[in-house]
């Protein structure tokens, strides 16, 4: 691995830092070597930086772990994405708390154009089980990737349902990977190799302790274009997915239940207070995310013969090799206000240029 990996993975080690300032210092400073080159009075200036977090990125401690860990990447195939980096999943990217580094080792393009989350309970009811191999099995003919947290229940169903319809699947973990918690996945992590495979933000060593799956979860959500309920009680993790999805924009699924089953509970109460669509089959989805539009034909032929205004080809120069592009992107790469760039934005949706996708991203037709 290069040097500037080295600096990189140092960096996510430092001591009090946090995702959120760590990359405000690689902003600042201009990449992660520089900011182990640059002087205590510069650092100090910098928001959210103090003595503590100073010292601490000056002790060459850090730098022998991260040389430790990337003998370790080396020897078990594992690939460090620096949240920089062009296989870094874009989704995530857009999340302001998401993951400085992630360790990915499998097969699966973690930027395809469509992804889908499932997560619920671990005590996962029959009911449960059939319905969400049914609606993944249906999901096969539009080729996305499943994600989930390959943890007992549902994320164990979603996994293997995906692997049994021939669909690329990704488990997030939440810990290093020297293992794979329960141990019981060990051999389904294997599998899920070939064509997807399993992802951590988490060095080797770090073990599957209860503070790390909540954090776990907010790269489920933030890594999918929906996320999909399948059981839940009122109170668990798929409902603290379910919260950061909602905060991340995406769209939110429930499979509804039967009142008074404990493990429908949740997903009864997402729809009621209109955090999750309701979910019966795969074309809930196709629907609410638009899936199901011909834009082949027309949009097309209207693009063909369209003059761009000044403000419109700064928008279209956004989206230079790259068909979906997130507005965020929009607003940083053109000089245009805001109040602008939405009056652009829907007079391109309006002539059929572009499409307006959840998550507040915008799809070049």
């Amino acid at each position: 691995m290069t040097n500037q990996k080295l600096y990189e993975i140092a960096l996510t080690l430092v001591p009090g830092i946090g995702d959120v300032n760590g990359k405000k210092l690689v902003a600042y400073c201009g990449g992660a070597e520089a900011v182990f080159c640059e002087k205590k009075k510069a650092l100090s200036q910098i928001p959210g930086v103090g003595d503590y977090t100073i010292k601490s990125i000056v002790n060459q401690d850090v730098m022998n772990r991260a040389e430790e860990e990337i003998r370790f990447l080396e020897k078990n195939g594992v690939k460090a994405l620096f949240y920089l980096d062009q296989d870094y999943p874009k989704r995530l990217q857009h999340c302001h708390d998401s993951p400085m580094m992630l360790y990915y080792k499998g097969a699966a393009d973690l930027n395809v154009s469509k992804v889908v989350g499932v997560v619920g309970t671990r005590n996962v009811t029959d009911y449960g089980r059939c319905t969400a191999e049914r609606i993944i099995e249906d999901l096969s003919s539009d080729n996305v990737l499943i994600i989930s947290g390959l943890a007992y229940g549902v994320d164990s169903v979603a996994h293997r349902a995906a692997l049994k319809y021939d669909l690329a699947t990704v488990g997030v973990l939440g810990h290093g990977m020297q293992t794979i918690y329960p141990a019981e996945n060990r051999k389904l992590s294997i599998n899920m190799l070939e064509k997807g495979g399993v992802l951590t933000e988490f060095v080797s060593g770090t073990k599957p302790d209860k503070e790390n799956f909540p954090k776990r979860n907010r790269i489920v959500a933030g890594m999918v274009d929906c996320l999909v309920v399948v059981e839940s009680a009122v109170k668990g993790g798929a409902m603290i997915t379910a919260e950061i999805a909602n905060s991340y924009d995406r769209e939110v699924f429930a499979i509804p239940g039967r009142v008074g089953d404990i493990y429908s509970e949740g997903c009864n109460q997402l729809i009621k207070i209109n955090k999750a669509n309701l979910l019966t089959t795969a074309a809930d989805i196709r629907y609410v995310m638009r899936w199901d539009v011909d834009n082949k034909v027309i949009p097309k032929q209207l693009r063909m013969f369209r003059d761009f205004s000044e403000d419109e080809q700064k928008v279209m120069d956004v989206f230079a090799g790259d068909n979906l592009v997130h507005l965020d992107d929009i607003i940083v790469g053109t000089d245009l206000s805001p109040s602008k760039i939405a009056s652009v934005l829907l007079s391109l949706e309006f002539d059929g240029v572009l499409t307006a996708l959840p998550g507040k991203r915008y799809q070049k037709l």
